[in-house]
């Protein structure tokens, strides 16, 4: 449940920081006010998450959720192209992700 709840949080970090583009730098009340929702239910799953899961995993976790899912919006919301050595960095990232996961032992 709690790994659950970990991956949830990190798609809302996701949502929050497309919110946050979206605002044109909180010109936009809408989408700023999504950007604060998105935001405080991303540190609420953290917060439940690490009340279960030691903070050397769930913080990587969470992080790493929220850095490649926005590479990905980045790409396929914004269209912004990025180089194959990016790619690259972005791969080693997930692949560090799952190993520390997969080592973690919970």
């Amino acid at each position: 449940m709690s790994l659950i709840c970990l991956i949830i949080a990190g798609l809302f970090e996701v949502f929050w920081s497309t919110m946050m583009k979206l605002s044109q730098g909180f010109s936009n009340l809408f989408y700023s006010f999504l950007t604060i929702v998105g935001m405080i239910l991303s540190f609420a799953g953290l917060i439940f998450a690490t009340k279960h899961l030691p903070i050397s995993i769930a913080y990587p976790v969470w992080t790493g959720i929220g850095a490649v899912g926005s590479v990905l919006v980045g790409i396929f919301l914004f269209h912004e192209n990025l180089n194959g050595f990016t790619l690259l960095f972005v791969g080693l990232l997930i692949i560090g992700i799952v190993g520390i996961k997969l080592t973690s032992g919970e």
